[in-house]
């Protein structure tokens, strides 16, 4: 639930083993990860037998029964004190917010922004094509322009690459790429931290580098 916490009403009754970082929805500082269990996750860790010796940090049973004070504060090394800070500011931001309800109406409201602007653009698309199983946060994009499309991996991929660093270069968008293992394509975050009208004018941002790259 990585990029789905804070933006994305979770089905708690469906999920086991939940995971989440604090620099995702919230976002704070890297390195840190919460993980959360149902109590059905809880008897398989305690009735499971590992076959092999497993690292200190993996193990999350001893004799048989849960280490809970993994879960009551009781961590393996100290973490960053800012970090604790950063991420508490975070959820008390939220909560002003109006919690959960709001943090998620924000998220959709961003990818909602996004999409509309796609829909009209005419040169990208979503990369999900069901837009039921799109996400709200982090909206992956496909170009769809003949004069781009048409052409090999490498070249779609060298052509994202300028468009990208020329935006990076006007300070309007950084890290904005799809991951390498996806297709070639714009990788933009709508979560909760980033305002509507700075998704709307991304927008104006992205027509104007793809038109750029595209003359160059």
């Amino acid at each position: 639930a990585t990029s789905a916490a804070f933006a994305q009403r979770l089905d708690w009754e469906r999920l086991d083993v939940t995971t989440f970082s604090w620099q995702k929805a919230l976002g704070g500082e890297g390195a840190h990860g919460m993980l959360i269990l149902s109590p059905r996750a809880v008897a398989r860790l305690e009735s499971f037998v590992p076959p092999r010796p497993l690292p200190k940090i993996f193990r999350l049973t001893k004799g048989g029964k849960l280490i809970e004070g993994i879960f009551l504060g009781e961590t393996i090394n100290t973490p960053s004190m800012l970090c604790v800070a950063d991420c508490l500011d975070a959820l008390e931001w939220m909560e002003g917010l109006g919690g959960l309800e709001a943090t998620c109406a924000r998220a959709d409201a961003n990818a909602a922004a996004l999409q509309d602007w796609v829909d009209g653009a005419g040169w990208i698309e979503n990369l999900v094509a069901d837009p039921r199983a799109r996400s709200n946060t982090s909206v992956c994009l496909r170009i769809t322009d003949p004069g781009i499309a048409s052409r090999d991996e490498a070249a779609q991929r060298d052509f994202v690459k300028r468009m990208t660093k020329l935006l990076e270069s006007e300070r309007a968008a950084y890290d904005i790429a799809s991951y390498r293992d996806a297709p070639p394509g714009l990788r933009i975050w709508c979560g909760t931290t980033v305002e509507t009208a700075d998704v709307r004018a991304l927008t104006l941002w992205l027509d104007w580098a793809f038109a750029v790259t595209c003359s160059g």
